[in-house]
Order: C-alpha cells, then sequence, then structure tokens
C-alpha cells in the first residue's frame, strides 16, 4: 500500500494540509517491500527479516494492544527486536503487550534495544512517576473543566512491568537481523536517549521523534532539557545519508531523495536560526524577558504543514536554549530570592483597591482579545487569585479569562495548562457550593 506515501508527498509538495496527518488509526500499512507501519500513539514500525520482526518502539501501553492486533493480522512471525528510538511512555509504554504475544505463542521474548540513557530515564520517571502523571494530563489535555479528572492520582506513568533495554550502547550500535542491517545511530533533541536508525539497504532512516510533523518539541515547559541544537545536527546528520524513505514516530512516512533533503533541512534551519538568535541576544546581555519577546520564527515557516506549532511552540523553545545556556535565573534581580506570590499578590491587589479591581481590568483586557491583551489579563486574574484565593467571583472570572485564552491558542501544550488552570479554579466553586 503507498497510500501514506501518496499522502505525505501531496501535503509536502504543495504545501498545504488538507488531510489529518497525525493519525492513530491503530491501521497498518506496508509502505516498501518488508517494511509496515501502524499509525499510532506513537507509530510502531515494522521491518520484516530473515529472522522474525524488528520493531521500532511499541508505542503506548492504552494502545499496544491494538498495535499487535494490527501486526498479527499482517504476519505471524516472531519479533525477533524491538528498538527503542527513545525512552517516552508512549514509545516504551507498550513492550509488555508485545512480551505477552511472544508468551502466548510460544516465541522467545523479543530482544529490547535501546540507548544506554533509556535506562536512567525509567529510572527517573520511577521515582517521579506523581509529577509526570499530573504534567501528562494537563499536557495533553486530559484535565478539560468537565473530565471530572484530578492531577496525580494512583496512576501510573509507565506500567510496572515496562521492558528495560537488554542491549544498550553509547554512540552507535550495529545490529543486523536476518541478513537486513541496521546501523543505530544516537542523537539528543527532545531527549538525551535519542535513536535513529539508518537501513542501508532499503535507503531508510526510522528517526523515532526527531521529525514529528509539528514544530519541534524542543520547548516543552513542564519537562526536562531539551536540545534544539543538537536535534537540527542529528536531522543534518540524517540527510547526509540520501534516505529515499523517512519513517517518523508520529506523522506521515515520506518517500523522495529530494523530497526529503528539503523538509529536513527546513526544520533544521528552523531551529538552527532560533538557537543563533537566542545566543546573539543573550551575548549582547539581553534578559530572557527581552529575548522572549523579540526573537521570533518567520510566520512563513510556521505555515507549512510540517513546522506548524500545533503542539510545541517555538516561545518554549527560546526558555529551553536560555535554560541550556544561561541556567535558571532569568535576569530580573528581583526574581532571585523572590517574595512569596501570595504577599506580591496581596500588595499589588491594596495599590489597587482591593482584588475585585484586578478582576475588573483582567476583564476589560481580555474582552480586547488580542495577543498581547490576554496576556495582561492572565498576569492580573493570577494576581486576584493570589490575593483572594477563596473568593468565588475571583475563581469565576479567572476560569473565564483562562477557558478564552485556551481558545485561542494553538498549540497542545498551552491549552493543556490553560485548561487546567479553568478546571482549577471551577473545583474552587464546587468546593466553596
Amino acid at each position: 500500500m503507498a497510500d501514506l506515501l501518496e499522502l505525505s508527498s501531496r501535503i509536502v509538495d504543495s504545501g498545504v494540509a488538507e488531510n489529518p496527518h497525525n493519525r492513530v488509526t491503530q491501521e497498518l500499512s506496508e509502505v516498501t517491500d518488508d517494511i509496515a507501519v501502524i499509525e499510532s500513539f506513537s507509530h510502531v514500525v515494522l521491518v520484516r527479516t530473515g529472522d522474525g520482526l524488528v520493531a521500532f518502539d511499541s508505542s503506548g501501553v492504552m494502545t499496544a494492544g491494538a498495535v499487535v492486533e494490527s501486526m498479527r493480522r499482517w504476519t505471524g512471525e516472531p519479533v525477533s527486536h524491538v528498538v527503542y528510538t527513545h525512552g517516552h511512555a508512549d514509545h516504551v509504554g507498550g513492550s509488555p503487550a508485545f512480551v505477552a504475544d511472544a508468551e502466548a505463542r510460544g516465541h522467545r521474548r523479543p530482544v529490547f534495544v535501546g540507548h544506554e540513557n533509556v535506562v536512567s530515564r525509567i529510572d527517573r520517571y520511577e521515582l517521579t512517576n506523581g509529577w509526570n502523571v499530573a504534567i501528562n494530563q494537563r499536557q495533553f489535555g486530559w484535565l478539560r473543566p468537565d473530565s471530572g479528572m484530578t492531577l496525580g492520582g494512583d496512576q501510573r506513568f509507565l506500567p510496572a512491568d515496562v521492558a528495560r533495554p537488554d542491549v544498550t550502547y553509547r554512540d552507535r550500535h550495529d545490529l543486523t537481523v536476518g541478513g537486513v542491517e541496521m546501523q543505530l545511530m544516537h542523537a539528543r533533541g527532545e531527549t538525551d536517549d535519542h535513536t535513529w536508525t539508518w537501513l542501508p539497504a532499503q535507503r531508510a532512516a526510522c528517526v523515532g521523534d526527531l521529525f514529528i510533523w509539528n514544530f519541534p518539541n524542543a520547548g516543552n515547559p513542564q519537562k526536562v532539557q531539551r536540545y534544539p541544537d543538537e536535534w537540527a545536527a542529528a536531522l543534518r546528520a540524517i540527510a547526509a545519508h540520501d534516505p529515499e524513505l523517512l519513517l517518523p514516530a508520529h506523522g506521515l512516512p515520506i518517500a523522495g531523495r529530494d523530497r526529503i533533503a528539503g523538509v529536513l533541512d527546513q526544520v533544521a534551519t528552523a531551529l538552527e536560526t532560533l538557537v543563533a538568535d537566542v545566543l546573539e541576544a543573550m551575548n549582547s546581555g539581553a534578559s530572557l524577558d527581552t529575548i522572549l519577546h523579540s526573537v521570533k520564527v518567520d510566520p512563513a515557516v510556521l505555515r507549512l504543514p510540517y513546522l506548524r506549532p500545533l503542539y510545541d511552540e517555538p516561545e518554549f523553545v527560546v526558555r529551553n536554549v536560555w535554560r541550556k545556556y544561561g541556567g535558571w535565573w532569568d535576569g530580573n534581580p528581583a526574581s532571585l530570592k523572590p517574595a512569596p506570590e501570595s504577599a506580591v499578590a496581596a500588595e499589588v491587589a491594596a495599590l489597587a483597591g482591593g482584588a475585585d479591581r484586578l478582576v475588573a481590568r483582567a476583564g476589560e483586557l481580555a474582552a480586547g482579545g488580542d495577543d498581547a491583551s490576554m496576556r495582561l489579563a492572565c498576569h492580573l486574574i493570577e494576581l486576584a487569585a493570589k490575593a483572594a484565593p477563596d473568593d468565588p467571583g475571583v475563581h469565576e472570572a479567572r476560569a473565564a479569562v483562562y477557558e478564552q485564552r485556551r481558545r485561542r491558542e494553538m498549540s497542545l501544550m498551552t491549552k493543556g495548562i490553560f485548561s487546567s488552570a479553568v478546571l482549577e479554579s471551577q473545583s474552587k466553586l464546587d468546593d466553596g457550593r
């Protein structure tokens, strides 16, 4: 089946995203001889060899069952290896389903392969389970006001029986299975444990999340350090192999040497330019506040169908560049050893004549509807909420401001965080009834 490749070619060549391209259909498509993609969250790429299948990623705990069913409708061959592109939950969380499938069929357990930092990532997730449950609830919009969900709880971020890598490597690992040669390469980008794989005979690159059909997830306000400059370098390294098939873990596969070279170059250039602009401003002595509101990505770049800021966004990437090269202090002397936010809010509210004055002004600004006014409205409504944390009128207004803000934003991360603010204030209102 060539439908996925035809669709991606049409989108890339036209520059118009006429159809959804980050899909979770659980369907398998054979994109070339002996290579198939199961569209899930995340995708699983399957390579058929003379000694069973090699799977790239296992999808997440909620989707892996459907992935295995799709795989088994394609072939009953054993899974020889599972290669983790990185240790995020939607890539390793489905591993128990692959183990269970092997046991049920009397096959040998797959060999799990990943970069050495996947192990430390899994350890970190165990240490911060509650935190990771909470931030992913916010990030993916599970905390919509009508969801009934609360932060944290007893959920597990990763299943207890997630398969840790049996084989790890540091820089490069050459793997040959059933006569199929695979060259595993380490890169840092979205994570510090990323693997992309070159299949020389197929001239295919399995790239995990180094290409996601969105602006690169190199910012993410709730998670650990990302590496936008090294991400760009990884894309350049992939392009240097002149791949004829690009296999990402989210979005559509892409075929055609020139087409792939073009998209990799544009994504790498967008990251390189953003990093260079931030570093230039840092080297001139600019504060984080100045850089956040002056360094921008060309809007024409953000209109490309594989660079739209629908998941992460450039403003968050700016913060990660600052964090990597400049530390956590933002350059404002008052924020070095700050007073409690509630104390600052109480002082401002007193100067304004009460929290209700802040609420009123926030409402006036929100009525303007433009980005600058909405940003100010959120500052004022937060001050009001911290100055009068039990005031129902304040929380009613806060919920309304953040719901309005959520509706006008593009990126999933931003929408998720603003949704959680709405839920927080609505919960306060419910508690007071």
